[in-house]
């Protein structure tokens, strides 16, 4: 297994957002994962995050709307910028994947399974997907607001996936 050098392990939460959905249930995995003693959890704006991120950490959380059935586009510019420099570098190491979708959130989740498996990750939660029911245009680009049961939901998987690395499980 890929593992990053000696020190604090940390976990990556990286993510984008237009409306805020995403947002919070990013923001939520990180409360999730920041309760961990013995590891550092990062959440970045999918624009920010480059390859030194992914091979500073020892596991991820990718978070990402699901936009015409597809990840969002900032999140295929971040896994664009860093695919190559992280390939072969990062093989083993977990991940998990939350999605906010009007209706579905399939296409999102198939477009990140397969881009980790190319990294050859571990998949260690199964795909977290929080429905908001949007369907007008007008509903589609209001501001979210994501239920507290699904918030939940993804600070389970920043806990599961943050306490699983500091045990040295992942």
């Amino acid at each position: 297994m890929n593992r990053p050098g000696a020190g604090m392990r940390t976990l990556l939460i990286v993510y984008h957002s237009m409306t805020g959905g995403t947002r919070q249930m990013a923001e939520a995995a990180l409360r999730g994962a920041a309760a961990e003693p013995g590891l550092r959890a990062r959440l970045l704006r999918a624009p920010e995050a480059g390859p030194e991120d992914l091979l500073g950490a020892a596991g991820y959380i990718f978070a990402t709307p699901e936009n015409l059935a597809a990840m969002a586009g900032l999140m295929k510019d971040f896994f664009d910028r860093t695919y190559y420099p992280a390939l072969d570098r990062i093989a083993g190491r977990p991940y998990a994947v939350l999605v906010c979708a009007g209706s579905d959130g399939r296409g999102a989740v198939r477009q990140i399974e397969r881009i980790a498996t190319g990294w050859r990750l571990r998949a260690v939660a199964e795909p977290l997907i929080v429905l908001t029911h949007a369907q007008t245009p007008e509903a589609i680009l209001a501001p979210k607001t994501i239920r507290p049961e699904d918030l939940a939901r993804c600070e389970e998987v920043g806990a599961a996936l943050a306490a699983g690395l500091a045990m040295g499980i992942f």
